[in-house]
């Protein structure tokens, strides 16, 4: 059994949007473990209705081609974990936030690899298929297309990164010219 039942979530979800109460308050309130955790129940009742607090009885496989694209919109665009998790419609942002850690720490690896202990059986080692040698020749130039496609990525990526830092950057400038600009307007006003 779930340590939340759906209904507790409903109703504290219904007194927060009622205005009876913020996060902190009703996690207290109802004893729940955290303010985020209402948070995120509010977030997902906003974002998937009544379903996105139903707990999932089976685990949601993602291919890693889909985390890629997943951490590809956060990486290019200007959104939060939880606002990639709600455009592609996942009702746990932490999933998004894990897997771009592992991203950054092992590479596309580590969005492949398979979860949970391995194996205490030694494995049967099977006899290798003989490649032959116009096939080898064909398999290691697609590698290294692929390689020179993944340093390209990289390289786009690091500017796409530069570019948003700069943006940034331009735009307290801006603010900052702006709040001097009025500030000196105001004291020769005052003169």
């Amino acid at each position: 059994m779930a340590k939340y039942s759906f209904e507790l979530k409903l109703k504290i979800i219904h007194e927060h949007l009622e205005g009876k109460g913020g996060y902190v308050y009703l996690a207290k309130k109802y004893s729940v473990k955290s303010k985020k955790q209402v948070e995120d129940w509010v977030n997902s009742y906003q974002e998937f209705g009544e379903e996105g607090l139903l707990r999932k009885r089976q685990n949601q496989k993602y291919s890693v081609q889909f985390k890629m694209g997943a951490i590809e919109l956060y990486q290019t665009t200007e959104m939060s974990y939880r606002e990639v998790a709600n455009h592609l419609e996942i009702n746990n942002p932490s999933l998004i936030t894990n897997w771009m850690r592992k991203f950054r720490a092992e590479g596309i690896e580590g969005l492949s690899k398979a979860k949970g202990r391995p194996s205490e059986m030694p494995k049967k080692e099977k006899q290798k298929k003989r490649i032959s040698p116009e096939r080898d020749a064909l398999e290691q130039a697609r590698i290294k297309e692929l390689e020179k496609q993944v340093r390209s990525l990289q390289i786009e990526n690091a500017f796409l990164k530069e570019l948003r830092k700069l943006r940034k950057q331009e735009a307290q400038q801006r603010q900052m010219n702006q709040s001097h600009e009025s500030s000196t307007a105001s004291e020769d006003n005052s003169n």
